[in-house]
């Protein structure tokens, strides 16, 4: 004689809830192994005990798992029409509120619009804007570095062009001490109108702009000159 069949409501008895659960949880595990094996299927399973205990199985990972379910689901909705109708209305209320809220900041960015806002916000603002204008200044000295490093080196090569026909006009052992010395120009005693003209090697660096200083003359002193 077979077994009588189970009928399949809540067990009652809690001993005997969890002894059940137990062995087909193992059962149900050991299923799915199977037939991820058998049929090579991409198999995702997860269980919550009564007591809120995770039990999971993935042949794979269970990341991928859950992330190809929400791939294709979100896929069959967009082929229903109404749902799809949906779909892009939702993300269309999305889209606009992020709209709304880059506007309202690029206003108050440009110093428009800021009634209605706390210290704290315009606390957060001013710290905002500093930031931006310290990248801004980083990036302004960062470019002018380079521009005068690449001058600097254009006059490095200027000056040693200026040496090498030094050498070629009078000679290797002036240009020698030529260009050892620090800071060296070379000097050509010819030129128009018979004067000389120093070629001299610049170094160039980035300051601190001076501030102009003026001074006042009183009528007095201008009167005498």
């Amino acid at each position: 004689m077979g077994r009588g069949k189970i009928v399949i409501r809540r067990i009652e008895n809690c001993t005997s809830r969890q002894v059940t659960f137990s062995k087909r949880r193992k059962g149900l595990i050991k299923k799915a192994k199977e037939l991820a094996i058998l049929c090579d299927a991409h198999v995702g399973l997860v269980i919550f005990s009564a007591t809120g205990k995770l039990y999971e199985y993935a042949n794979t990972s269970m990341k991928s798992a859950i992330e190809r379910y929400n791939s294709f689901k979100e896929d069959q909705q967009v082929t229903n029409p109404e749902s799809e109708v949906k779909f892009w209305q939702r993300e269309s209320d999305i889209l606009r509120q992020q709209l709304h809220t880059l506007q309202e900041n690029h206003r108050q960015l440009m110093g428009e619009q800021l009634y209605g806002l706390s210290i704290r916000n315009l606390q957060d603002l001013e710290k905002q804007l500093e930031l931006s204008l310290q990248e801004v200044r980083t990036k302004k000295e960062k470019i002018l570095t380079d521009e005068i490093h690449e001058l600097n080196q254009k006059g490095t090569l200027i000056h040693q062009e200026n040496v090498e026909l030094y050498k070629k006009v009078y000679g290797t052992t002036d240009a020698a001490a030529l260009a050892t010395r620090k800071n060296a120009f070379v000097q050509f005693p010819y030129g128009g109108g018979g004067g000389e003209y120093p070629q001299t090697l610049f170094q160039l660096q980035l300051c601190q702009p001076e501030q102009e200083q003026y001074c006042e003359t009183s009528g007095s002193a201008s009167a005498t000159k």
